[in-house]
């Protein structure tokens, strides 16, 4: 920037104090700096503002990259699973040309389904019916649920005949 020393710092202050003198000479002073400090801060926006577009472009460049690899680890893992299966087409072709039994054969057709998977029979209801009454009616568990008119019609206190 400039190069200012205090020699010339002294300079502009005395030329300063001449022609605006010395009534209007602190007034102007602030507001010189207070321009200053927005031309400043200014400055300073404007460069990260450039720093941030130049970071946005960096990181669309490394995302091109990185999308430009994945696409090729894409193309040659089809590659590779296409020999892998023209391979293996190779292989029961031979297989079959030999005359060597299903049983003997090392590689599944794929006619033959895979068999399918069973849950387990889990038997709740064994279970449920461990747990003792006594246990049951001391920790308070219902054995059966009453509708909220069921249980008023219950406990409702009974009329006498006489009344």
């Amino acid at each position: 920037m400039l190069d200012l020393g205090i020699t010339k710092m002294a300079l502009i202050g005395a030329v300063a104090l001449i022609v605006v003198g010395p009534e209007k000479l602190p007034r102007v002073a602030r507001t010189v700096g207070t321009l200053l400090g927005r031309a400043q801060r200014y400055i300073s926006d404007v460069k990260a503002e450039v720093n941030r577009a130049m970071d946005i472009d960096e990181i669309k460049r490394m995302k091109d990259t990185v999308e430009q690899a994945g696409r090729e680890v894409e193309r040659s893992i089809r590659q590779a699973g296409a020999s892998f299966d023209q391979e293996m087409r190779s292989i029961s072709s031979a297989l079959s040309d030999t005359g060597t039994s299903r049983a003997t054969a090392p590689i599944a057709s794929a006619a033959e389904p895979a068999p399918s998977y069973r849950l387990p029979r889990k038997k709740w209801r064994v279970r449920r019916g461990a747990t003792p009454q006594w246990y049951k009616a001391r920790a308070g568990v219902r054995r059966h649920i009453l509708s909220a008119s069921a249980r008023v019609a219950r406990y409702r206190p009974k009329q006498m005949p006489g009344a």
